[in-house]
C-alpha cells in the first residue's frame, strides 16, 4: 500500500472551504491588485478571489497561523505561526504571483506577534511573542537576518504590533504595554538604535499602529478604548481622543483613509470614523454579536473595506452610506458533527460550540440557517427521515430537537443523560431517537406527535462515553461505540446486547455496509476493522493511518467505497472490498472530527478542529 501521501495516490480535489480565523489581530488583508482578500485559517494562508471566490491555499506552516502582512507592492505575503514552548516559530515569506513559499525564517520563539514589510519590498520586520520580546529585520532579497534587539527596555511589558513608515525603508515603529518605540535601522553597522516616545502621564497597551501618508505622525489604538496622535520626528506625543466617549472595550483595529479621517474597531464590534485631533466620531455602526472587530482592511482608496470579527465573520462596508453586509461566517470553535439529511444532498448541518448551523451544499458556503444556544456544545445532529425536526446532543445533558425551517424549539429532552449526551441517532420510523452519554448508557427514547417524550430503555454496558452511535434500516438493531475499547450491537425490540466488539482501541467511529452483513470501526489504534454484524467475528484489519487517530469515517451510499479522515488531517477514499486507498485529499490545516459522503455520492463534506468545513469532489464525478 502506498504511503500518506505519495505521488501514487490522486489527489481529492477541493470545491469549496468556509472557514476565517477571526482571533488573528489584522489578520485580514486585501491584495494591492484589489482583486483578492488573504486571510488565515488554522496553519493555512487562504488567498481568495473576491468576486469569483476561486481560493488558492499557502500551506507550510507546522502550527497556527498568528499574523499575516503584504508588501506595499504585492509581491510578497508574510505569515507567522505559533509553536509549542520551547520551540522556534518560522517566519514564511510567500511569492505572491506564484502562490509558493519563496523563503523560511526561523529565530523566534514560542510566536511571532507582528509582521511588516519595508515601501521598497527590501526589509522585513518582525516580533516575537511575550516569550520571545525581541525585534528581528530580516533582508528579503538575501534571506537573512540583517539585525535584532530587545523589543522594549525591560520594565516595560509585551509588544504587540510593528508598523513600517511609507516612504522611508530605513524606519519603524513598535508598540505595546508600557512601550511606543520609533526604530532606525542603521544598514552600516547592523543595528537598529529605538527612540522611546515620551507619553507624559499616561499609561497605555497599544494593539495596533497606523502611519500616516506624510510618515509625520503615526496613530496608535490601545486598551482603554482611546487613539494616540505620536510625532515621529521629536517622539512627542500630540494628540489623544476621544476625551469622553471612549471606544468599548479597547481599540482594536486602525486603517486611515485618504480623505483624512481613521476607520477605527473596537472590541464590542462597533466601526466608526474619527476625524480632527480630539478624534470625534463622525459615523458609527454595530457588527451585532461577532466579537470584537480584529480587522480593517480597505479596498483601494477605502470606497469599501472589509471588516473582520472575532467569531469569525467578515463583513463588507460601505465607506459612503457606512452600511454594512455580512459576506461570510464559519464556525469560530471545533465542529463536531456534520450530517445531511435522508436521500437529500442539496444541504447539510454541522454543529459546534454554541450553535447548530445549516449550509448550502453549492460550494459557496452559504449559510441558510443558525441556531444559537449560548455557552452550550452540540457533540451531535442528525436530522429526522421526514425531515421534520434536527435532534441534537448537548454538554449540558439535554437532547434538543428544533424545527429545520424556521430554527425554533420542537422540544427538549432534561437530563437526558448522567453526563453530557455524546452520540444521537434517529430510527427511519421516526418515532424513536437513540443517544449515547458521557457515562457509556444507550437510551431509547419515544417520540410521541405531541412531544411528550417518554424513556423506553436504557441499555448499561459500555464503561465509557459512547462516541457514535448507527441503526439498522429496519431499525430492529442499532450499534454503538464506545471509548472504552467496545462496539456493542444491541436488540431494539428486546433492548439487550446481541453482538460485541472487541478491541485494544478508542473507537472512535462505526459504519454499517449498506447491506448490513457487515460493519467497519476505527478509532485510535489506527486501524480499520471489518466485522460480521452475525457473530460480531472480524474479517480483516488495516493501517488507517501513520500517525494520530481516525475520528470520522463514513460509506458511500453504493458500498463500493468509504472515506476516512482523523488526526493525521488527511481525507483518505478507500476500496471497499480491497481495502486500498484510492484517492487523498489535503487540505485539512486542524484534526478532521467527522466527514460524510453526500447521499447522491457528488461531494465529501469533512469537518475539523479549527472550525473549518471543507467540500471535496467524490472521485469518479
Amino acid at each position: 500500500m502506498p504511503k500518506d501521501g505519495s505521488k501514487d495516490v490522486p489527489q481529492l480535489e477541493i470545491v469549496s472551504v468556509i472557514g476565517f480565523y477571526g482571533s488573528v489581530y489584522a489578520g485580514l488583508k486585501v491584495h494591492p491588485d484589489r482583486e483578492h482578500i488573504i486571510y488565515p485559517l488554522g496553519n493555512t494562508v487562504i488567498v481568495e478571489h473576491i468576486t469569483s471566490h476561486k481560493q488558492y491555499f499557502l500551506m507550510g506552516h507546522t502550527n497556527d497561523v498568528s499574523c499575516v502582512t503584504v508588501s506595499k507592492s504585492g509581491r510578497y505575503l508574510a505569515s507567522g505561526q505559533v509553536t509549542h514552548m520551547g520551540f522556534k516559530a518560522d517566519v514564511i515569506i510567500w511569492d505572491y504571483a506564484a502562490k509558493e513559499l519563496y523563503c523560511r525564517l526561523t529565530l523566534h520563539k514560542v510566536k511571532v506577534e507582528s509582521l511588516a514589510f519595508s515601501p521598497k519590498d527590501t526589509f522585513l520586520v518582525s516580533l516575537g511573542g511575550q516569550d520571545d520580546g525581541s525585534i528581528v529585520v530580516w533582508d528579503v532579497k538575501s534571506k537573512e537576518a540583517v539585525c535584532g534587539a530587545p523589543a522594549a527596555v525591560k520594565s516595560a511589558g509585551t509588544t504587540y504590533c510593528v508598523a513600517y513608515c511609507n516612504h522611508d525603508d530605513f524606519k519603524f515603529m513598535s508598540g505595546g504595554n508600557g512601550t511606543i518605540r520609533v526604530w532606525t535601522l542603521d544598514l552600516k553597522n547592523r543595528k537598529i538604535p529605538a527612540v522611546d516616545c515620551n507619553m507624559g502621564q499616561l499609561k497605555r497597551i497599544v494593539k495596533c499602529i497606523e502611519v500616516s501618508d506624510d510618515d509625520k505622525y503615526f496613530y496608535c489604538g490601545t486598551t482603554s478604548g482611546d487613539v494616540l496622535k505620536m510625532n515621529i520626528e521629536n517622539h512627542i506625543l500630540s494628540f489623544f481622543g476621544p476625551e469622553k466617549d471612549k471606544f468599548s472595550m479597547g481599540v482594536t483595529a486602525l486603517s486611515l483613509v485618504k480623505t483624512g479621517g481613521i476607520l477605527v474597531g473596537a472590541g464590542d464590534g462597533t466601526v466608526a470614523i474619527c476625524k480632527g485631533n480630539s478624534f470625534k466620531k463622525i459615523k458609527s455602526a454595530k457588527v451585532t454579536k461577532s466579537g470584537a472587530v480584529t480587522s480593517i482592511a480597505l479596498r483601494g482608496e477605502g470606497h469599501q473595506f472589509f471588516v473582520g470579527a472575532a467569531n469569525s465573520q467578515v463583513y463588507l462596508f460601505n465607506f459612503a452610506e457606512f452600511t454594512h453586509e455580512l459576506l461570510t461566517t464559519c464556525h469560530s470553535a471545533a465542529v463536531n458533527d456534520i450530517v445531511f439529511p435522508a436521500e437529500y444532498s442539496e444541504l447539510y448541518a454541522t454543529c459546534s460550540k454554541n450553535d447548530i448551523r445549516i449550509w448550502k451544499a453549492n460550494g459557496n458556503g452559504e449559510e441558510l440557517l443558525r441556531i444559537t444556544i449560548p455557552n452550550m456544545t452540540c457533540h451531535a445532529i442528525d436530522f429526522m427521515r421526514d425531515g421534520k425536526s434536527i435532534v441534537s446532543a448537548w454538554d449540558d445533558n439535554k437532547i434538543r430537537a428544533f424545527l429545520p425551517e424556521s430554527g425554533k424549539l420542537k422540544y427538549m429532552i432534561e437530563d437526558a443523560h448522567n453526563k453530557e449526551v455524546t452520540a444521537i441517532a434517529t430510527t427511519s420510523d421516526c418515532n424513536r431517537i437513540i443517544s449515547g452519554g458521557g457515562e457509556g448508557q444507550v437510551r431509547v427514547w419515544q417520540v410521541s406527535p405531541k412531544n411528550q417524550n417518554k424513556l423506553v430503555a436504557a441499555m448499561k454496558e459500555h464503561k465509557g462515553a459512547v462516541s457514535c452511535i448507527k441503526v439498522r434500516k429496519n431499525d430492529q438493531e442499532c450499534i454503538s461505540a464506545s471509548e472504552d475499547g467496545t462496539c456493542i450491537i444491541w436488540d431494539l425490540q428486546r433492548f439487550v446486547r446481541n453482538q460485541v466488539i472487541f478491541a485494544n482501541t478508542l473507537f472512535k467511529c462505526v459504519c454499517y455496509h449498506p447491506d448490513e452483513h457487515q460493519v467497519i470501526t476505527s478509532g485510535t489504534d489506527r486501524k480499520i476493522g471489518y466485522w460480521e454484524t452475525f457473530n460480531a467475528a472480524a474479517i480483516r484489519e488495516v493501517d488507517g493511518s501513520s500517525s494520530g487517530s481516525i475520528n470520522g469515517m463514513d460509506m458511500a451510499p453504493d458500498g463500493e467505497s468509504f472515506v476516512t479522515g482523523g488526526d493525521d488531517k488527511l481525507i483518505k477514499v478507500w476500496d471497499y472490498k480491497e481495502g486500498k486507498v484510492t484517492h487523498i485529499g489535503k487540505g485539512h490545516s486542524g484534526f478532521i472530527t467527522r466527514l460524510r459522503v453526500c447521499p447522491n455520492q457528488k461531494l465529501i463534506v469533512s469537518v475539523s478542529k479549527d472550525g473549518a468545513i471543507i467540500c471535496w469532489k467524490f472521485p469518479g464525478n
